[in-house]
């Protein structure tokens, strides 16, 4: 008997009424909620009906634009957003099972804050917390802060030497940023807090490390003022077009997500992570990439491709997306995952086109049909999001160089 497909990893990635502009004019979008708590329960409550191992919530430092690099003055598109992270701490005591990954950009902001802010995630969420790290190299972004001052330039400058430059030295800080991120998380060993009234002492200061991080832009002593997170070290994540932030998934991060336009070219993006992977020295771990798509899906053969077609008029421009655009059905996006999956991805973050319908095409339809083709879950597993991924806890790096020092005395 054949065996069935490996299971898929399935995620969902929210952005405001949905990734087509023109979605919060849509009869059943929900303009007027997009800045409560309740709006953002309902999707995530959703996702989690559908058995999602994820979501992740979009953010920037900017307003949202037309030109990924640089404002806009439209006022017919949805601008405004709430903090992700404060979003998924809202809705994680709303659930029980599903991964929350709100986005933080990592250039203008500092790490020792956003460990403690996704140490408490983790807490809050019983061990589903992760965080999806974002680049900024925009000008207008930067002068948010005025610590520093990044050159104007588009997408068409990409290949300029400078411009080439800038990105590296922009990712390896992303790289040393989520390094004090993971050390402030292992500050603290497990079992640091004592919490023995009788004696008098609720922790043993031996078990709180100083990180002594010194890199080219940050320098943290430590420890945390947070105990280490319930899954030691929650999810870290990324977004990676090209070798640059390709390396970042590779050296840094836990899962990866990548924007293939087809099955060949999702081997070749995979190919070039391990290979980055291996030079990192990381070859033994398991990091997890994800294709990214964004998704019209209706059960009527020719309806996805027609609403689409249909939201570009509105918005007065074909869409066009760094990923893949589906139109189709929720089997003929099925066979797509499935055919794109023996490339070697280990799963799919889909960014729905509309709120809810895509999202709940995705739970009601495409999850179905992939459970009865055997490649999805139909129930959950695991208890944390790092049990859901198949990924073990890690070891605290303190506590093994302290055991280390203790057997050589």
């Amino acid at each position: 008997m054949a065996q069935p497909h490996p299971a898929l990893h399935l995620a969902l990635a929210l952005d405001g009424a949905g990734w087509h502009p023109a979605a919060w004019r849509e009869p059943d979008a929900r303009p007027g909620e997009l800045f409560t708590a309740g709006y953002w329960t309902d999707l995530v409550t959703e996702a989690e009906r559908g058995l999602l191992d994820f979501v992740t919530i979009e953010d920037s430092l900017s307003l949202q634009s037309a030109d990924p690099s640089a404002p806009d003055d439209r006022t017919d598109q949805v601008r405004g957003r709430l903090d992700a992270v404060l979003i998924a701490a809202r809705v994680a005591p709303l659930t029980r099972h599903i991964g929350l990954l709100p986005t933080a950009v990592v250039t203008h902001t500092e790490p020792f804050h956003l460990s403690k802010a996704i140490a408490t995630l983790d807490y809050v969420s019983g061990g589903r917390a992760g965080v999806r790290v974002k680049v900024s190299a925009r000008a207008d972004e930067a002068a948010h802060f005025g610590r520093r001052t990044l050159p104007p330039f588009s997408f068409a400058d990409l290949a300029a030497p400078e411009v080439q430059a800038l990105v590296t030295e922009l990712f390896d800080e992303a790289r040393d940023y989520v390094e004090v991120v993971r050390r402030l998380w292992d500050s603290w060993e497990d079992d640091a807090e004592i919490r023995d009234a009788a004696t008098g002492r609720f922790i043993d200061r031996d078990k709180l490390h100083y990180i002594d991080f010194q890199g080219a832009k940050f320098s943290v002593k430590g420890p945390s003022i947070t105990p280490r997170p319930p899954q030691g070290q929650p999810i870290v994540a990324a977004l990676a077009h090209d070798t640059v932030p390709y390396r970042l998934v590779a050296r840094a991060a836990d899962l990866g997500f990548v924007t293939p336009r087809d099955a060949a070219q999702a081997g070749a993006q995979l190919a070039a992570i391990r290979a980055e992977q291996a030079a990192a020295g990381r070859d033994g771990e398991t990091v997890h990439v994800l294709g990214d798509l964004v998704v019209f899906l209706d059960d009527a053969p020719g309806a996805a491709a027609a609403r689409k077609a249909r939201l570009d008029e509105v918005a007065g421009a074909e869409f066009a997306s760094d990923a893949h655009v589906f139109t189709g059905t929720p089997g003929e996006l099925a066979d797509l995952l499935q055919d794109w999956a023996r490339a070697g991805l280990s799963g799919f973050r889909l960014r729905p086109a509309t709120v809810p319908h895509d999202l709940e095409q995705v739970t009601r339809r495409l999850v179905p049909e992939l459970q009865r083709r055997g490649a999805f879950r139909t129930s959950y597993q695991g208890g944390t999001l790092r049990g859901l991924l198949g990924l073990p806890r890690p070891a605290n790096r303190y506590a093994a160089a302290a055991a280390t020092a203790g057997a050589t005395h």
